[in-house]
């Protein structure tokens, strides 16, 4: 049987993992790095670039590339690169592909198995959309995994012994989510899980560059229309900023003109006054003031799990902190101050979700190693169906029934009663929603179907409709005539938005014909993606000293001689060192704050 990954699909990096006779180990990519931004471009040789490569590539041609397609899954939503258009699924499949062949060249096996993981709070258009993405890369998705129960999984798998009570915070750098779990004689159940999918890293590092705009007139959208190069730029000198802000007191935040150069290099050759304001001071106050619509967004989804769970804060004995955004003291002195004790993170916040996912791979290919751990998980929204309501001798439509309960544990089975409205009623339109509220309006709909041929006679004819939900959060409806017997089922994501079965084996052939860089040469084509980007920001002297050694480099590549190429690399890496303001030239993701 070949082996499980687990797979950290996320909004700004994703995490490979495998299960080992050592346990969970994080799996690097070519560049030596275990987060690969979930970025994809397409360079001027019409050739895929995945990871560090399409991030650099991002920063001086936003239109040749893709990123934060993760919160779109489950909608018909594209994005069209170099005159191509990309579902959200094909996107999240290129970085599902290339986390594949980095596990099997780490790995030295083949790779066909994966448990993919997903916020807490997706739906089941996003849930269906991850499992699309998966097979579209060639995977079988053994199971869809919330996020937080495998952070929660992988500080159990390390701390089975104890028993304790834990809510565990995962703010990555699209979505928010909260789990309440418990640990108890070897068995990791999750009580309640709530969240919300648009609040993340990136909103706090968007707030920045927007209010950094308006302090030079400018609107951020207008920008991001007209100016995509000025805006790209602009987010990846907010990001670090962003991040250095959790260190210290003040960042500088780079500022490029109009046209995306930053002016100190244009202005060097030009003698043009753009140069001047070219540079911004921002303060961790500043930041804090800007954002803190942002850190009060948390704590409604906190206070919903522990209410579902029926627990006080003070009744918590840990709170673990997962994602990389939960390093902004902001943040941190927050969550301390909701549940009266400080937060910790005995793991990597960036890695321990794919570690989770790597011991879940272990269970379920029964891994020796994690045989003593049983995991449970809950549905994170309230599933059920409209009703009508008589107001003495009126009906009014639009109701929403409960029938499987918010956080009520998984995979599970529920079954409500309903019946017709009127004499001689032969059909009912069953109509499946998702949500809280008590107006079906305000909640989502997940898909229809119909009950026929239902018996004649008067009013109030019986049907059951039974509810599943298995532990991928995929449901199926089924509606028993009670009469007659007859039964009807329908699985809502079939009719979900995304892509038909049809689709997805199109997408597969169509991904085949995309010119694909080796991975052995990912870490060249990183590092003269890096070049380019850093070649647009010298001087004239600077950028005539890069352009020999990139020519050098490039000589080398063309002549093959694996000694030339790792000398040449070698001078690359040292001028990358010398002149990019980035925290680390060797291709390390900047870290959320």
């Amino acid at each position: 049987m070949s082996v499980i990954i687990g797979i950290d699909l996320g909004t700004t990096n994703s995490v490979v993992a495998a299960m080992t006779d050592q346990g969970p180990k994080l799996i690097p990519n070519a560049l030596g790095e275990t987060l690969t931004p979930s970025v994809v471009g397409i360079d001027e040789h019409d050739k895929l670039l995945v990871g560090l490569a399409a991030r650099e590539l991002q920063v001086v041609a936003p239109e040749r590339c893709a990123s934060i397609f993760k919160r779109h899954m489950g909608t018909d939503r594209s994005v069209k690169i170099c005159g191509r258009k990309f579902s959200p699924e094909e996107l999240s499949s290129l970085v599902l592909q290339s986390l594949k062949e980095d596990a099997a060249a780490f790995l030295q096996l083949p790779i066909e198995r994966a448990v993919i993981t997903v916020p807490a709070y997706f739906n089941e258009h996003q849930r269906k959309a991850t499992i699309n993405a998966g097979r579209i890369a060639g995977l079988k998705v053994e199971r869809i995994f919330n996020e937080p129960t495998a952070a929660a999984v992988a500080y159990g798998f390390h701390e089975m012994k104890d028993d304790k009570t834990i809510v565990v915070l995962d703010l990555g750098g699209g979505t928010f989510d909260v789990s309440v779990v418990e640990l108890f004689e070897g068995v990791l159940e999750v009580r309640a899980s709530s969240g919300e999918n648009f609040l993340g890293g990136e909103d706090f590092t968007r707030v920045m560059a927007a209010k950094i705009l308006q302090q030079q007139g400018l609107v951020f959208e207008r920008c991001e229309h007209e100016s995509s190069k000025l805006v790209s730029r602009l987010l990846q000198q907010c990001e670090r900023a962003k991040c250095r802000l959790s260190r210290e007191e003040t960042a500088s935040v780079r500022l490029p003109n109009r046209e995306g150069e930053f002016p100190a290099a244009a202005a060097a050759e030009t003698k043009s006054a753009d140069a001047t304001n070219a540079e911004v001071t921002i303060t961790r106050e500043e930041l804090l003031r800007w954002t803190e619509h942002l850190i009060a967004r948390v704590e409604m989804p906190i206070r919903r799990a522990l209410g579902d769970a029926k627990l006080a804060p003070e009744k918590i004995d840990e709170v673990v902190l997962v994602g990389g955004a939960t390093r902004m003291p902001r943040f941190i002195q927050r969550v301390g101050e909701i549940f009266g004790k400080p937060p910790h993170c005995r793991l990597n916040p960036d890695e321990v979700v794919a570690i989770g996912a790597a011991v879940q791979s272990g269970l379920m290919s029964h891994d020796a190693g994690v045989d003593d751990l049983v995991v449970t998980d809950v549905s994170p929204f309230s599933l059920g169906t409209e009703i009508a309501r008589e107001f003495g001798v009126e009906v009014r439509d639009g109701y929403f029934m409960p029938v499987i309960h918010r956080n009520t544990t998984i995979p599970v089975s529920r079954v409500r009663r309903v019946s017709t409205l009127h004499p001689n009623q032969t059909h009912v339109t069953v109509k499946i929603y998702q949500g809280e509220a008590r107006r079906c309006e305000d909640n989502l709909l997940l898909g229809e179907f119909e009950v026929r041929n239902i018996p004649p006679g008067p009013a109030g004819q019986e049907i059951d409709l039974r509810f599943t939900y298995d532990l991928n959060g995929v449901i199926e409806v089924e509606a028993t005539i009670v009469k007659s017997g007859k039964k009807y089922s329908h699985v809502v994501t079939r009719h979900a938005q995304g892509m038909s079965p049809e689709q997805i084996a199109k997408a597969v052939a169509a991904m085949k014909t995309i010119k694909v860089h080796p991975r052995e040469d990912s870490v060249n084509r990183f590092l003269l993606q890096r070049a380019e980007r850093l070649y647009q920001e010298l001087p004239a002297p600077d950028r005539d000293r890069m352009d020999r050694v990139l020519h050098q480099f490039e000589s080398a590549l063309e002549l093959g001689d694996p000694r030339q190429i790792e000398e040449q690399r070698a001078e690359v890496r040292s001028f990358l060192a010398l002149f990019d303001r980035g925290d680390d030239y060797e291709g390390a993701p900047d870290a959320e704050p």
